[in-house]
């Protein structure tokens, strides 16, 4: 059973001065997990080439991802026990010892495994930032910071690929990793100084059956969506096996977090509807936005024939979206004390932004997807922090971590079940399209349309039918995301109002109702 009369927390709001030392330990934690999202990426077929591992590239994201979504509900309710800036620190470490790991790699299964630990610390930088962002601001004043959290993402995804590709083309991918140990090495001094927030003890007692049914239902549906559907079927036994393993670990973690003394993520706060229907809609505005996101700079590799550090140069369009709107609508938040007209206004613009590049063919011009990024840009930014705001501002300060751990959970796994979804679709429609157009059979060529080089290196007009049949594929997939989006939108249309807290006004009803 939960607590029965728990004590309520009083958050300790910090000046604007004292804030921005805070958020610059923070962005600089925050700046290593988003870095790191972007800049492996385009160096992978050079890592897992030279390790001989090119069969096994996919785990080289995925144990990432497995680990990082997996833990981040533990580190927002370890953090709420503990204090954040202990917390927040061994993150930064364990993340730095992995990075340092991976650089020293001798074969793939190494860096696979040194990757898992670096997730298990990438897990508690984000989420771990929001959180100490939602003790030392107040909701109504949140908003004025949304553009300093923008800034992180928007850099990190620009210059991600270009340094990924620079390192792995010049001093070698293992620069890569290493490049996170000194930057991991300022967050821990920055924070070390500014991170000074006080915490009550109090007693409480771990509940290790929870997180180990939470980690290992996770990881069933993780591997599912992301290793078992695609490579073996999802029809398969191995598929069918997780996913009905996922879903009885997820019962059981209901039932045992409905009797622990200290669960890790109390069942109480899905009673409130703002925290439930907002978790909702980050689930599938997941899905949408970071499921489409993947596959842009897959059309400027492919399609237009960039390279990935052309192609991380050609994301810039997406980046001013998100500065055009992420700033001027959290002044707007902060100023009106108003937010349920921006996560609609979001959807609606994701929506046509995926029309807009639905559009582009293997003839387009450039400005016309660059015109699509800008507009999914721009929806990201009006919603991309005001979701962690609106739950934050609907909970009781003592969930703070847990909370925002949740919601930045079920958006991490909204991208992954995204990337599984449009991948089929990519995959079904790629099949569908080079039959079309190349033909089948025996007398059909064999094409490695996992490779940009090679497609690139065919002959004529051999190249142009599947750069064609990869066009028309990405058109279905953009096409794929707009009924989820739709979905998106009624839940936007179900998120209610309340008003955001001040310094001084105490915590809503909303947030303490049991």
């Amino acid at each position: 059973m939960t607590d029965a009369t728990p004590a309520t927390v009083t958050p300790t709001y910090l000046s604007h001065r004292q804030i921005l030392v805070i958020l610059g330990g923070l962005m600089t934690g925050m700046f290593l997990a988003a870095l790191d999202q972007s800049i492996v990426g385009t160096a992978l077929p050079r890592i897992t080439s030279d390790l001989n591992g090119l069969d096994k590239l996919s785990w080289v994201v995925t144990a990432y991802l497995l680990a990082s979504t997996s833990s981040t509900p533990l580190w927002g309710k370890i953090s709420d026990l503990y204090g954040r800036r202990l917390i927040f620190q061994i993150a930064i470490v364990t993340f730095v010892v992995g990075s340092l790991l991976c650089g020293f790699s001798r074969n793939i299964e190494e860096l696979i495994g040194f990757r898992a630990l670096q997730g298990v610390g990438g897990g508690g930088l984000m989420a771990l930032a929001f959180a100490t962002i939602g003790d030392v601001i107040p909701p109504r004043e949140r908003g004025r910071y949304m553009g300093y959290m923008g800034a992180v993402f928007g850099t990190s995804s620009v210059a991600g690929p270009l340094l990924g590709g620079w390192l792995a083309d010049g001093p070698g991918w293992r620069w890569i990793f290493w490049l996170n140990v000194p930057i991991g090495i300022v967050a821990l001094v920055v924070t070390s100084y500014a991170l000074k927030l006080p915490h009550t003890r109090r007693e409480h007692v771990i509940d290790w059956l929870g997180a180990s049914v939470l980690v290992s239902g996770v990881s069933s549906m993780l591997l599912y969506v992301s290793w078992a559907g695609p490579d073996h079927g999802w029809g398969s036994r191995l598929g069918l096996g997780l996913l009905a393993g996922a879903i009885v670990l997820t019962a059981l973690f209901i039932l045992v977090e409905l009797r622990a003394a200290e669960p890790i993520i109390p069942m109480e706060l899905f009673r409130g509807s703002i925290f439930r229907t907002t978790n909702a809609m980050s689930v599938v505005m997941g899905m949408s936005m970071f499921g489409a996101i993947i596959f842009v700079p897959l059309y400027l590799q492919i399609v237009m024939g960039m390279s990935p550090t052309r192609s991380g140069l050609g994301m810039l369009p997406m980046v001013t979206g998100l500065f055009c709107t992420s700033i001027p609508s959290g002044n707007w938040v902060t100023r009106t004390g108003r937010y349920r007209p921006l996560p609609i206004a979001s959807t609606v613009v994701v929506f046509v932004a995926l029309l807009v590049l639905s559009t582009a063919d293997a003839d387009s011009p450039y400005w016309r997807i660059g015109l699509g990024m800008f507009i999914l840009g721009a929806g990201l930014g009006l919603t991309m922090q005001l979701l962690t705001v609106i739950v934050q501002n609907s909970v009781d300060p003592r969930h703070m971590g847990i909370a925002t751990s949740t919601i930045t959970f079920f958006r991490t796994l909204g991208g992954a079940f995204g990337a599984a979804i449009f991948g089929a679709v990519l995959n079904t429609r790629l099949t569908h399209h080079l039959a079309a157009t190349v033909g089948t059979g025996g007398d059909a060529p064999k094409i490695n349309t996992n490779d940009a080089s090679a497609i690139h290196a065919l002959p004529q007009p051999l190249q142009s039918k599947v750069i064609e049949a990869f066009a028309d594929s990405l058109h279905d997939v953009f096409l794929a995301a707009l009924p989820i989006v739709t979905i998106a939108f009624v839940f936007a249309l179900l998120i209610k109002e309340i008003p955001l807290r001040t310094r001084d006004t105490p915590v809503p009803a909303e947030a303490t109702e049991l």
